[in-house]
């Protein structure tokens, strides 16, 4: 049966581009995995995938050529995997940036009993496990650097961090943050009426966002020769991987490997963790309808962060933390800042309290039984979203046909500074090793695993790391906390500047929190800073910067600043360390 592919999308909203490359030819047997042409426009590049399991008859455009919207590219023979419906044409696995024209249900498969596995043998100089923010990197560096390159994802390139967790969450934290706004319109002047959320709408963008960033990867892979491979990898020896992928299986014979396979969340040991009502941030991302009331398990950078996204949603938030404060690793100015700033927000906040059992009441909702300083607790809400972290994910890949060794503190793979393990060609990096689980320090471990494979001697240095966590209002921070410097007996001063004082912020509608830097005396380096309100993400770069190149207290004094900026108020904390601020006095 013929089934026409047609140009349905283009990245950003497009109208039309060109065609950049052509993979396949007239007589190819293809599968939904595989990409048939790369179309670029000027708002990005987009991978369009086969529409259907079958042969490729006809190709209907060349390379270089104009399209627009509703051009016909191809021609497959082959079933329809499913008849377009109002239901499911959004589907990726469906349209995937074409689009199948309609054709008659029919139960018979010709292609059913021809397309069974296919066993392949390929071979590269690099094997990549896991295509997130450390496998995917690592693959378009080795290939840039020359090497032959196969990635594994089972999922989908760009992995939690862009898929479920990092992008995602921020895409939904600026529709709340423009929620607020909104809101609150009166105190810019403005006027607004029925101002409501539609979360179908908010999850539809959030999902738009991603599937651009995701063609971009997979172009950018496309363009660098990197051969990807969908499906689950599992390492045989320490030259060879198996891949199990769709009507494929696949040996690869490599000389090196990088294992990426990333993190899962963690679910702690309570009665009923498995109840409907129960969900991790992964569900979390996709709920159509708002609760009244949610209840959050874990009061880290997880559960923060998406308190403040549904509180601003005018959702009944509330925290249960098991340690004594939430945003533990924030030094404690930070963390009363930002649970003061929570409470106002009326984000209830329960810590020390450990959760003893969910419950399902009667009427379908959720009730959390806690204990918080030895005193019994109950609440109740539509949803509990659990966020007590994320652990290393290396289950089934075939560790122990290789003999790998676990760190005994982090429970992650071990590594070197090089990211070697145990064994000499085979490298992990990212969440899988536990040693800090933030996407740029995968991205950079990559690199760092790329250049020791092709002989560039590289050490991984985590010494000068920026965190950040979006609450409302952001938090950052970078090198040595002050907590951390008095603990180490080092000889410091504190400069502090509030964003209160700040004309940027003022005009942004935004004067909570602060920003703080840590000199070191003796030598008058700053070693050390965190920031708290407006562009607080942003801002730690400069703090980054300076303390990575050794900068002092006077060097970034004697740098202008652009007024009006939010960045004066990292030029008058640094002020603050020498003499004083210029713009506050306490």
């Amino acid at each position: 049966m013929d089934i026409e592919v047609k140009l349905d999308k283009l990245s950003g909203h497009a109208k039309d581009g060109k065609i950049g490359k052509i993979h396949k030819t007239i007589g190819d047997q293809v599968t939904t995995e595989d990409i048939l042409f790369n179309i670029e426009s000027k708002k990005g590049n987009m991978p369009i995938k086969a529409s259907t399991n079958g042969i490729l008859k006809n190709i209907l455009v060349e390379e270089g050529q104009s399209v627009e919207i509703g051009t016909s590219l191809a021609v497959i023979d082959g079933e329809p995997i499913k008849e377009v419906t109002k239901e499911n044409t959004n589907k990726k696995n469906i349209s995937n940036g074409a689009n199948i024209s309609k054709t008659p249900k029919s139960n018979f498969s010709y292609f059913g009993g021809l397309l069974k596995p296919e066993k392949l043998k390929l071979q590269s100089d690099i094997t990549i496990i896991g295509g997130g923010p450390g496998g995917y990197v690592a693959a378009i560096q080795a290939a840039k650097l020359g090497a032959k390159v196969i990635l594994i994802e089972k999922d989908k390139v760009g992995g939690t961090c862009l898929n479920y967790g990092c992008i995602p969450t921020k895409a939904i934290v600026r529709s709340s943050e423009v929620y607020r706004d909104l809101k609150n319109h009166n105190e810019y002047g403005l006027h607004a009426d029925n101002i409501s959320v539609d979360m179908k709408k908010v999850i539809e963008r959030k999902s738009n966002i991603v599937d651009q960033l995701v063609n971009g990867i997979e172009y950018l892979l496309d363009k660098n020769n990197v051969k990807v491979i969908k499906g689950t990898g599992k390492i045989l020896d320490a030259n060879s991987v198996f891949v199990k992928s769709n009507k494929q299986e696949i040996t690869v014979t490599t000389k090196n490997i990088i294992i990426a396979t990333g993190s899962k969340t963690s679910m702690i040991p309570i009665k009923g963790i498995d109840l409907d009502n129960v969900i991790t941030s992964k569900e979390a991302l996709e709920l159509n309808d708002l609760p009244d009331k949610l209840i959050i398990v874990g009061g880290g950078i997880i559960g923060m962060e998406f308190a403040f996204i549904y509180s601003s949603f005018g959702v009944d938030v509330s925290v249960v933390e098991f340690l004594e404060n939430t945003l533990l690793a924030c030094d404690k100015d930070v963390c009363d800042e930002i649970n003061s700033i929570a409470k106002d927000s009326g984000i209830k906040l329960y810590t020390s309290s450990k959760v003893e059992s969910i419950i399902k009441s009667e009427d379908g909702k959720c009730i959390v039984s806690f204990t918080e300083n030895n005193t019994s607790k109950f609440i109740t809400g539509d949803k509990v979203l659990m966020a007590v972290g994320r652990q290393p994910s290396y289950k089934n890949i075939g560790l122990e046909n290789i003999d790998i060794k676990l760190d005994s503190k982090t429970r992650g793979i071990k590594v070197n500074n090089k990211m070697q393990t145990n064994i000499p060609n085979i490298y992990a990096i990212g969440d899988v090793t536990n040693i800090i689980q933030l996407a740029h320090v995968a991205s950079h471990q990559g690199i760092v695993a790329v250049k020791n494979i092709l002989g560039i001697e590289t050490d991984m240095d985590y010494t000068v790391i920026p965190s950040a966590i979006f609450t409302n209002p952001e938090i950052a921070m970078v090198g040595v906390s002050e907590r951390t410097a008095q603990e180490d007996g080092l000889d410091i001063e504190i400069g502090k500047f509030p964003f209160a004082a700040n004309g940027k912020a003022l005009t942004l509608g935004e004067s909570n929190g602060f920003v703080k830097i840590i000199k070191e005396k003796p030598t008058g380096k700053i070693i050390g800073g965190s920031i708290i309100g407006p562009h607080a993400t942003d801002l730690i770069a400069e703090i980054t910067l300076a303390i990575k190149n050794g900068l002092t207290t006077k060097d970034v004094m004697e740098t202008i600043h652009a007024h009006p900026t939010t960045a004066e108020s990292i030029h008058e904390a640094v002020l603050a360390t020498e003499g004083g601020a210029l713009h506050f006095s306490e």
